[in-house]
Parts: C-alpha cells; structure tokens; sequence
C-alpha cells in the first residue's frame, strides 16, 4: 500500500483509536507528562495518523520519550508571557511540549476573541510541535478563521532558492477556513518535503519520488542521505522551477514565527526549539458572520463543482482527503505501518504492557 513514508512500504494494519490513544497517552504519562500534557501530545500525534500525515504521527512518539529521558523536552512549569496587550500576546514556550502550547495558546484565543475580533499569539523557543492541521478543527468548529505557522530557529536544512546550503527548516504553514458546511484545512511545508519524512526514508533505505534534494554541489538528488550527509540541503516548494515561490513563503514565516517572537536564528539557539505564530479572527469583527460564511460555502462548492482533469474523479479542496481519513479511522481503526507498531514495542513492553491487536 503507498505511504507517505515512501511509496514501496510494507502493507499497514488498522487498530482500534481508543485502544492506541489510551496507550500512547500511558506512554507519556509514564515518561513525566501531567495528564492533561499526555493528552494534547496524544492526540495531536494520533491525528496526524488518522488524517494521513504519518511522518509526526505516531511514527516520532518513540523520538519524544528519547527527548524527555535526555531532558530535551521540558515537562516542568509553564510558559513565561514576555508581552501582553490583549489582543496581541508573547510567550516563550521553555521547550515545553508544542501540543500542550499551541492547545494553551488556542484556549487564551478562545477566551478573548469575543473582545479584540482577532487575537495573535507568539510562542518562542517551544518543543516540536506536530503536525499543524491537527490544530485547526478545534477553531473552524466554532465558526473562527485561523492562521498557524512554526519554525525551528535551532536547525535548518531548506536552501534559499538558488543556493546549496540549509537556512530554514521546511517552516509550515497552515489555515482553517470554515464554512457552512466542512471547513478548508490547508497545511502546507515550504520546502518539497520535510526534514522528519527524510530522516524517516532515510533510514527505511527508500528514495524520495523525485528529485527534492541537492547535494553539496548543488546537483538535485531523489537520495535523502544527501541531507542526512550534512552538506545537502532540501529544496522549496517549486523545485529548480519555481522554488522562488517557497522561498518566498519560508521568509514569511521566518518573520511571522521569528521576528514577532523576538527569538530566531541569530541567537544561535542549540537543541530542539520550535517558533509558533498563532493568529485567530472573527470573521464577525470584519464583514459579518454570514456573509464570511456564504462566500467560503460558494467557494468550496464551486470548487467541488469544477470539471476534473483526466485521470481525477473529483476536485478537492484542502481537507475533504484528511475528513475522509479520520471518519475510515474512526469507523475500522487508524492506520499504522509496522514500523511505527515496532518501534513503539519496546516502550509499551517496559511499562507492561502489549501493543494492541490489529483489527
């Protein structure tokens, strides 16, 4: 079956959600975690699976237990607010886990949005943080537009276009729009691909589908070893086209998620470190609920109404294939490729336990 983790993976099985759920959150509550921690981790790594983003599915649960044994992951305190002015507010995130952050930080959103119509919150210097479209239905659900962006101003590896050395992490960027009906749900990476899914074909032996690498000389590369070598760098979205496009939006978030935080590369930040830039609007504060509503509901629809090329059934838009996931997940199991299931065995045996049966 393809994956996104390469397109010759050894066939997955499916597992009952609440079965993994409460064993992976056991996982990190055993590893420190309070349980309200455990459970945005959980979750927002489960979801990844369930929506199909399984390079910061559970496929890295094995790399958080490993950061919090060697206390790259902070588990203790809270963040410490840096500024405040109501609708506009900065954290530094104190390598705290990027889910339990992004969760603390949509629930202050929440809580203000009413006042201010559009609150913006900066968290500097937070842990790694998942996938970001995991994020968003907890907003679109309640009729709010949101932005969210992160980077990670410790390490890089994506090469400004025209260039062959890393500045950037692949910086994602991501929106809920909602509408009447299902909300648009974009995530979208700078880069072609990502560094975590490169490590991950990396070490399964794989190639990436094209050329979406260069190597120290600059010569693109299908090989994800090129970047592992140290020297190769991944390339932004557009490839040797148009990468001045990704480029372009990787400057974006590297001001959205650096420069308004006040943290970034200059400050020569080691370990693990993740910038978040939240944004959250009332579409009420600008032209009225209903007519936001009614414009993204036409939008959608006619989107979905466009002839198809040859070859699709269907146009889509960002989110239907992820909605149509978790519903299969939720109806007959999430979908797990062995290696995820294998890795995960051996910290599921020290706390006594077996990894649920496939389905």
């Amino acid at each position: 079956m393809p994956s996104e983790l390469g397109t010759t993976a050894p066939a997955s099985d499916r597992y009952d959600v609440e079965a993994v759920r409460g064993l992976v959150a056991r996982l990190f509550v055993d590893g420190g975690m309070a349980d309200e921690m455990a459970g945005d981790v959980t979750e927002c790594l489960l979801m990844a699976d369930m929506m199909g983003h399984s390079t910061h599915g559970l496929a890295i649960a094995p790399w958080y237990l490993e950061e919090i044994r060697r206390g790259g992951m902070n588990l203790k305190g809270s963040y410490e607010v840096r500024s405040d002015r109501g609708a506009c507010v900065a954290w530094n995130g104190r390598r705290l886990p990027g889910a339990w952050l992004i969760n603390r930080a949509i629930d202050l959103a929440m809580e203000r949005i009413a006042d201010h119509g559009v609150v913006t919150l900066t968290i500097a210097g937070g842990h790694h943080t998942g996938a970001l479209a995991t994020y968003l239905p907890r907003l679109t659900e309640r009729g709010l537009m949101v932005q969210l962006a992160c980077s990670g101003p410790a390490s890089g590896g994506v090469a400004p276009f025209g260039g062959t050395r890393g500045i950037f992490t692949p910086n994602p960027l991501s929106a809920g729009i909602p509408s009447r009906q299902d909300p648009i749900l974009l995530d979208i990476s700078c880069s072609i691909t990502t560094i975590k899914r490169s490590v991950q074909l990396a070490e399964a032996g794989r190639r990436y589908p094209g050329a979406w690498a260069l190597d120290a000389e600059g010569n693109p590369s299908d090989d994800p070893r090129v970047l592992m070598s140290g020297n190769g760098s991944l390339m932004p979205v557009g490839g040797l086209d148009h990468g001045h496009k990704g480029y372009a939006l990787a400057l974006l978030v590297e001001a959205l998620t650096q420069g308004l935080s006040g943290v970034g590369r200059r400050d020569g930040l080691t370990g693990i470190a993740m910038n978040t830039f939240l944004q959250v609007i009332d579409p009420g504060a600008f032209g009225g609920t209903d007519a936001f509503l009614d414009e993204t509901t036409w939008l959608i629809g006619a989107c979905h109404a466009n002839p198809p090329r040859s070859g699709l059934d269907a146009v889509r838009v960002p989110g239907d294939r992820a909605r149509a996931r978790v519903a299969e997940a939720l109806k007959t199991g999430v979908l797990l490729d062995p290696f995820i299931v294998a890795a995960l065995e051996p910290h599921v045996h020290r706390i006594g336990e077996t990894f649920p049966p496939s389905i």
